[in-house]
């Protein structure tokens, strides 16, 4: 290995570290609460040093994403690749069960990504063009499944064959974010109030949606 690629991956290495100590303040203390210092502290870096890596507090969030969005994905493509022969209603439905896994799994990056796709958090500065145009391609990476799997389910005839693909799919997607935020925000006062536990809710959420689209 020559220098120069030593060099490069030190600096990777320390970018992860950097990212990995963040994860740990952001999760523990609360993404509005954490600062740099912090996470310079728990990294044992210098605050300089992290600027060095990044520019901002909310550069960093966009990295955390980008890592749950691939766990996401990968999730997402294991199960695709497993199963082939799946209808489309069926492979929306799957989608949203592969969600509810994922927040069980890896409630800390379902929470991030919650939280931006929720708009809670203001992201207009402080996060470089490259971090943002890879968040958004994982974005529509799951968008592009959801739309496909609309449109295997109108040539397999499981999906009404009149809907508008693209529209569907934004619906689809805003609903089930909006599903998963409420049992989020509000599991402890459904269960209290009105005794419904989150799995029942979702089932039936997921349910009403594809019976919404079906064929």
């Amino acid at each position: 290995m020559g220098a120069e690629e030593r060099k490069e991956k030190e600096k990777e290495l320390r970018r992860k570290d950097i990212i990995d100590a963040a994860e740990i303040v952001f999760f523990s203390k609360g993404y509005d609460v954490a600062t740099m210092d912090d996470v310079a502290r728990t990294a044992e870096f210098s605050k300089r040093t992290v600027y060095v890596y990044f520019k901002s507090k909310e550069q960093i969030y966009f990295e955390i994403m980008i890592r749950g969005y691939k766990i996401l994905i990968q999730m997402i493509d294991d199960y695709d690749k497993k199963i082939c022969k799946d209808t489309g209603i069926y492979k929306i439905r799957k989608l949203g069960l592969i969600l509810f896994e994922f927040s069980k799994q890896y409630a800390d990056y379902f929470s991030a990504i919650m939280n931006y796709e929720n708009g809670d958090m203001d992201f207009s500065t402080g996060v470089t063009d490259s971090a943002k145009e890879e968040c958004y391609e994982l974005g529509e990476k799951i968008f592009d499944y959801l739309t496909s799997s609309l449109t295997q389910g109108i040539e397999d005839g499981t999906i009404n064959n009149s809907i508008d693909i693209t529209n569907t799919a934004l619906v689809l997607w805003s609903c089930t974010i909006g599903v998963f935020n409420t049992l989020r925000t509000k599991k402890r006062y459904i269960m209290e109030y009105h005794k419904k536990n989150s799995e029942e809710l979702l089932e039936e959420a997921f349910d009403m949606l594809t019976k919404a689209i079906r064929a």
